[in-house]
């Protein structure tokens, strides 16, 4: 049984991620995604707090992951005020989504 030398062009993470530029476009829209949930987190009531938590942000849209359907019920109530508040803060200007993802 033969064993292969460890890797020479091993790389730390952070490196590789700033040298990829899929990679870095990724990191830049969790990054944009965590902020703008953090913009809107004290428009939240705290209960709700827990059940949201920040997903996808792309070209069409930043999408709030919900535990249940009554959250999301909430979160649909307050979507004018949520859009509002992330235009005022200067983060993306795109449409909210609403999934309901039951956390396991």
């Amino acid at each position: 049984m033969s064993t292969s030398p460890p890797h020479r062009l091993a790389r730390p993470l952070a490196q590789a991620l700033d040298e990829s530029q899929p990679l870095a476009g990724l990191l830049r829209r969790v990054q944009q995604s965590r902020d703008c949930l953090a913009a809107i987190a004290s428009l939240l009531p705290p209960a709700l707090q827990q059940q949201v938590s920040a997903g996808p942000l792309d070209e069409a849209g930043w999408t709030l992951l919900v535990s249940n359907g009554a959250a999301a019920a909430k979160l649909r109530q307050m979507l004018p005020d949520l859009e509002t508040t992330l235009r005022q803060q200067g983060l993306p200007g795109v449409p909210l989504r609403i999934k309901v993802q039951p956390r396991s």
